[in-house]
């Protein structure tokens, strides 16, 4: 029997942040991909795990893979790591669970601290709707065009800044998104953890020292909360008849939608009707 591929989270910051479920896995595995062994030797330490490492980066992970494979084709379990959060987004591993999935070699999700929900759920914006997208282009031109894309989209972005870029790509997002609402997260979890909250300009001049690890959340533009609401009437009644296919009643599948997108039942109610008169030709 094959092995397992874990895919397991850990602390972004603070080491209590880690969970018991990660702590058994990592010591149960047989090997640990890592991103940066010596940094994940210094969270192995901390909790006397002796499990062997081995290197897994962007740079040796079209080199390593194969090898990997082949280890878990012959039955060991491999805990996927990078340096922090969640393997994966944004850090090497995309690739690897990839190619497991598709031989049909088991990949399990050890789930946890998360850069990205952590800056969302501290940034008070619309959390109903959200897009993660990375980090913004480097050249200036490409970011320009990067952050006016923004400018249409009806949900929260998150995404991830290096510090040295950090300023000059919110002069560029207040310059061209205007007021738009923001949240700067610095050192999620740490010793020196900041959230600064406010519209795109008055965060600029505030920015403190870029320094660290930065996470920016960009609200909607105004009023785009309330219009992204439900979807159009064709998608609103596939949804609302998957649901009923799935064996909810009516009342429920449109409580389920109105939870779904955070609008009243009665909303919900509303346009589901509108949305089969018009489909059927009633006027």
């Amino acid at each position: 029997m094959p092995g397992t591929l874990f895919v397991v989270a850990t602390p972004i910051g603070n080491l209590e942040d880690i969970t018991s479920r990660a702590l058994r896995v990592l010591r149960e595995a047989a090997l640990i991909a890592a991103e940066d062994t010596r940094h994940t030797g210094r969270l192995l330490a901390h909790f006397a795990i002796p499990t062997p490492t081995t290197s897994f980066y962007e740079q040796n992970e079209r080199e390593k893979l194969p090898r990997l494979l082949e280890r878990l084709r012959a039955g060991d379990n491999i805990a996927l790591v990078s340096d922090a959060g969640t393997p994966a987004v944004s850090d090497p591993g995309y690739r690897l669970v990839q190619a497991a999935a598709a031989e049909g070699i088991r990949v399990e999700a050890i789930p946890g601290p998360s850069a990205i929900l952590a800056a969302l759920v501290a940034s008070g914006l619309p959390t109903n709707a959200f897009t993660f997208l990375g980090f913004p282009p480097a050249r200036a031109a490409a970011r320009d065009r990067w952050l006016a894309d923004l400018g249409a989209r009806r949900e929260t972005t998150i995404f991830f800044e290096a510090p040295h870029r950090v300023r000059a790509t919110l002069e560029a997002a207040a310059r061209i998104l205007g007021s738009r609402p923001a949240a700067i997260c610095r050192e999620l979890t740490k010793l020196h953890e900041e959230v600064l909250r406010g519209p795109l300009a008055d965060l600029v001049r505030s920015l403190p020292n870029p320094r660290g690890e930065f996470t920016i959340v960009i609200g909607p533009a105004e009023g785009a909360e309330a219009q992204a609401g439900l979807p159009g009437p064709d998608e609103l009644l596939t949804e609302f008849g998957q649901l009923t296919d799935e064996g909810l009643d009516r009342r429920a599948a449109i409580s389920e939608l109105a939870k779904r997108y955070q609008v009243s039942s009665r909303e919900v109610y509303a346009a589901v009707e509108q949305a089969r008169a018009a489909a059927e030709g009633l006027p």
